[in-house]
């Protein structure tokens, strides 16, 4: 019986996300979208009245997970492993390496579960593939499956950046940029559990990380120590860098709740009295609803909530430009598609901007800018709309929730086949995709992107939720 009403709850959504499609081709995007934010609100009432069925509790269990070795900033440490498993079936495993998320595991139409993440098997494949350090043989392979990133998530041109009259460098890790905190980051810091929370209806665990002053520098920093005596790559010209201005003390909470919503919460506080400085944490999680192992997932179904987007430059910098996605139609996700064929598709000619910006980042790589919320946009706990994808096959569907103002999309671009994931399968090109909630890239050196600044003593706060259904 339950299968049956799953069953009959994906048809009736299926529908409406066809005729969401069919209504692009009569009537345009926007009654698109109202016919797909229909199909959305049918799938979080399918959600809330299974929710209902429910008798037990969430739960939460905690095993160790392997001794990290040491690194500048700790010497080797322990590492645990949370599991948190809700009345559905739906479990997340989430690591204190890297406050990774290794797995998420969330039930299809018919209640046969799957890993719709990628990830690794091991803490050692997390050590020396996930974003391993120039001192590592593995370097340049950096996958950054499930991290938590920081201090600052995606791209700063050239590693520097100016904040009150003082200009602050950063170690050069992705052509000439500086690109998720540096070689170390946050995904590479073991995290401490402050505690973990149980209620009727959902459970979490909070992660603590004290970010130091002059993280990620050589010591330049009046009373900071020596994290990287050489802040370029193994191939150029050693060099050192100040890194990022004051500490900062960061819990991350990760629940699961039954209506099957994962939500991350942030808060970040600027211990120093004095110095500001920049932060824009995001998750690095890659979904690929039909399962980690099931191979390409170019043929599911997203739609973002973004009528504008950031071209780049020819090293994935924004111009500075906030251009709408109706002047490179590869880019328009205002209605739900599949991811391809837009993201090979050069017929709008080779000089293009959309075939230009997809040779440039061999796919998608870029920051979609959010739409204002509106009432229809608004979802759990007030949040807005980011995106939504959906598999087809399986009937698993997700729904991103955010604060925060934009959001990178990225299709495993280069996942070049070189590694093996978490069940032992080879990941490729394609496999899957992120949705990055953040604010822009290269924020930091752009005036007129929203600030990424934080006060001196100031306390940033954040929430993303990523609500499955099927």
């Amino acid at each position: 019986m339950l299968k049956t009403r799953s069953h009959r709850r994906l048809r009736g959504r299926t529908g409406l996300v066809l005729a969401a499609l069919a209504t692009l081709a009569i009537g345009g995007t926007t009654a698109a979208t109202q016919a797909f934010a229909a199909s959305g609100a049918q799938a979080a009432n399918s959600a809330t009245a299974s929710s209902g069925n429910c008798t037990s509790s969430p739960t939460i269990a905690v095993e160790p997970f392997g001794v990290a070795p040491a690194t500048p900033y700790n010497g080797p440490e322990e590492t645990y492993r949370y599991t948190l498993t809700n009345c559905h079936g739906m479990q997340i495993e989430l690591l204190t390496y890297g406050a990774i998320t290794q797995s998420i595991t969330v039930p299809d139409r018919y209640g046969h579960p799957a890993d719709v993440v990628l990830g690794y098997a091991t803490l050692s494949d997390y050590v020396n593939y996930d974003s391993p350090p120039p001192t590592s043989p593995t370097y340049g392979n950096g996958t950054y499956y499930g991290e938590t990133i920081g201090r600052y998530g995606n791209r700063i041109a050239n590693g520097t950046f100016h904040l009150n009259g003082t200009t602050y460098t950063l170690p050069i890790n992705n052509g000439p940029n500086s690109l998720h905190g540096g070689f170390i980051g946050w995904g590479n810091r073991v995290w401490h559990a402050t505690g973990t929370a149980k209620a009727n209806d959902s459970v979490s665990v909070t992660l603590e990380l004290v970010s130091p002053n002059g993280e990620e520098g050589s010591g330049l920093l009046p009373g900071t120590k020596d994290y990287e005596p050489n802040c370029a790559i193994p191939t150029a010209t050693p060099t050192k860098c100040t890194g990022y201005p004051a500490q900062l003390t960061v819990w991350v909470t990760f629940t699961l709740d039954n209506n099957n919503r994962y939500w991350i919460h942030y808060k970040i506080h600027n211990d120093d009295p004095t110095l500001s400085t920049v932060v824009n944490p995001t998750n690095h999680s890659y979904f690929n609803l039909a399962g980690e192992a099931s191979g390409s997932a170019l043929n599911q179904l997203v739609q973002i909530n973004a009528d504008n987007f950031t071209p780049t430059n020819s090293v994935q910098i924004p111009t500075g430009a906030i251009t709408p996605v109706s002047e490179a139609p590869q880019f328009d996700f205002t209605h739900l598609k599949p991811i391809f064929p837009s993201i090979s598709d050069c017929t709008t000619g080779l000089n293009s901007l959309g075939c230009q910006q997809l040779l440039i980042a061999h796919g998608f790589d870029h920051n979609w800018v959010l739409n204002p919320q509106t009432a229809a946009t608004t979802g759990p706990a007030g949040l807005n709309l980011a995106a939504r994808a959906l598999d087809p096959a399986s009937g698993r569907e997700l729904t991103v929730w955010t604060d925060q103002p934009g959001v990178q999309f990225y299709t495993s671009n280069f996942i070049t086949g070189a590694l093996a994931g978490i069940s032992g399968h080879i990941y490729r090109q394609g496999q899957a995709y992120t949705f990055e909630t953040q604010h822009f890239p290269n924020s930091p050196n752009q005036p007129n992107f929203p600030s990424t600044v934080l006060g001196a003593g100031q306390t940033f706060n954040s929430t993303t939720i990523f609500a499955f259904s099927a």
